[in-house]
């Protein structure tokens, strides 16, 4: 439990720091080349995942809450809808017009989806976490970036490709989640 705390202080850590302190951001960033430090925090983000799947997969099971096997039927929506966001941030479909911070609205929905279906002490740690960070960062970025203006631009084929993009990556995501994660999300 420790190393998926630990885990979880370097997320909310690194990933606030640009947020919260872009001068400072700017200035590391402005010092290294911005190509060196987005593949330096591209590096650092996938160690502390690292650090973070082993220390939720090593935690002790430890049951708050019995989750009724209906809501992961929701959380499977929630899923779909979480992808369809993410991928929002690349793609000029109309979606990226209407959500300001796709990605982050991504997180939330995902963990959301599985605060729902999981009722461990680690998973609660751990999904709480990406939770309350994506709102922490949402109003951070929000503050940061100040009123929305000129919305992003909106492509004729958009649409379609952010509706194969978002069914792709939702037919991969579950493969990885039963295959490599050993989890098959579609079983209860």
């Amino acid at each position: 439990m420790i190393l998926l705390i630990f885990g979880l202080v370097l997320w909310f850590t690194t990933h606030l720091f640009p947020i919260y302190m872009a001068p400072k951001r700017d200035t590391l960033a402005a010092g290294m080349g911005e190509i060196p430090y987005k593949a330096a925090y591209a590096g650092v983000t996938a160690v502390i995942v690292v650090i973070l799947v082993i220390g939720y997969q090593s935690a002790p099971f430890i049951e708050i809450w019995s989750p009724p096997t209906f809501l992961s039927h929701i959380n499977h929506l929630l899923m779909l809808l979480a992808l369809a966001f993410f991928i929002a941030g690349s793609v000029p479909s109309p979606v990226r017009r209407k959500i300001r911070h796709p990605q982050l609205a991504a997180v939330k929905v995902w963990a959301l989806g599985h605060l729902l279906v999981n009722g461990d002490l680690a998973s609660v740690l751990l999904f709480g976490g990406m939770l309350a960070w994506a709102v922490v960062a949402l109003i951070g970025s929000n503050r940061r970036d100040g009123p929305r203006t000129g919305l992003p631009e909106v492509s004729k084929v958009g649409w379609p490709i952010h509706v194969i993009a978002t069914s792709a990556v939702f037919l991969l995501v579950v493969w990885i989640h039963g295959s490599v994660a050993g989890v098959p999300p579609f079983l209860g």
